[in-house]
């Protein structure tokens, strides 16, 4: 049930950035995309460039490491990637469609009727999310199906005491929403560097600065919970909390002063802060949870990763002196040893 995740992720990742690739040489031809107006363009194929690279290492992960919870984000993820796919349909609109009640014979870039050049790469826009969606829909049977075979998984490394599994769960919970914060950043990150920032501006060096923070206060939070470190995750926390004030941003893109600027690229960029902030917060929460139950047993559950000690069930022999068909089968071997299979 392993494989048919990773092919579906490698498909899904081939065949939206070769879509996303021609809509973009066909743009590319009759625009300047280094306006503001067409800015939504690069910005589309950088995020799903980023996204099918995340998505495939997300999944490969989770694989590697029996994680049920982290394939469920990954289904989530996918809602994420239709609705986004959705936006950019109408972003893409706004930024080449200047005059709608015209055709291609009036101008072939900025008219919206027929033949032009938004009616030409509209088709495709609309078959990503469609692509995305059919994934999600195959990837939640095989999830299904793995949901029970990995669910032994925390019994392996916690066994059965009911306390300790939820809280392996709200830890699993935070190392996973750790990754996906740090999409969501890096997401926003990508998009307002392309789209407004000039290399001289304070807000450019301000927005690379807040990069190597960023992952610093990811890095550094998963590794307190993961060896209970109390002071780092006190810090991690705080940083985490404070973090919070870079999504000032989000005033900026509706502004009067500056909302020219997000003109193509305000609703994606809002989704994506919005999401962002709603994760982080979500984080801190979880990071609270998490830290309250450090010293409560479950480092080594966490650390080593190995297997709890129980039972494992060895078959018997069966003898090779039951020759006929309808004799009774009579077995010989070791007794059942104190251990119980998982696999």
């Amino acid at each position: 049930m392993s494989k048919p995740i990773c092919l579906i992720s490698f498909v899904e990742a081939v065949a939206i950035l070769a879509i996303i690739a021609v809509v973009f040489d066909l743009i590319a031809e009759q625009v300047d995309l280094r306006l503001t107006r067409y800015k939504t363009v690069p910005c589309y194929l950088a995020l799903f460039l980023l996204a099918e690279i995340f998505e495939l290492l997300m999944a490969f992960d989770a694989l590697r490491s029996r994680n049920v919870i982290q394939l469920a984000g990954i289904l989530l993820f996918h809602l994420a990637l239709i609705l986004f796919a959705a936006i950019q349909v109408h972003e893409t609109k706004t930024a080449l469609v200047q005059q709608p009640d015209c055709d291609g014979s009036d101008s072939y870039v900025s008219c919206g009727g027929s033949g032009t050049l938004y009616r030409k790469v509209e088709h495709l826009l609309i078959v990503v999310p469609c692509i995305i969606a059919l994934a999600w829909f195959v990837m939640i049977f095989f999830v299904r199906a793995l949901y029970y075979e990995f669910g032994w998984a925390i019994f392996r490394k916690v066994g059965a005491n009911p306390a300790k599994k939820t809280m392996y769960q709200f830890y699993e919970v935070l190392i996973c929403l750790l990754k996906f914060d740090f999409f969501a950043f890096t997401g926003v990150t990508i998009q307002l560097l392309i789209v407004v920032l000039s290399k001289n501006s304070t807000e450019f060096g301000l927005t690379i600065t807040a990069i190597p923070v960023v992952l610093v206060l990811l890095i550094g939070c998963g590794i307190a919970v993961q060896r209970e470190i109390t002071l780092l995750m006190v810090f991690s926390l705080s940083l985490m909390l404070a973090s919070e004030t870079y999504f000032y941003k989000l005033v900026r893109f509706y502004d009067p002063s500056s909302r020219e600027e997000y003109l193509t690229t305000r609703a994606t960029l809002t989704v994506f802060t919005i999401v962002a902030i709603l994760l982080l917060l979500t984080t801190f929460g979880i990071g609270l949870r998490c830290f309250s139950d450090f010293g409560k047993g479950l480092y080594e559950s966490k650390t080593s990763g190995q297997s709890i000690p129980g039972y494992t069930l060895v078959l018997p022999k069966r003898s090779s002196t039951s020759k006929n068909a309808g004799e009774k089968p009579e077995y010989s071997g070791d007794a059942l040893e104190r251990r119980l299979s998982i696999e």
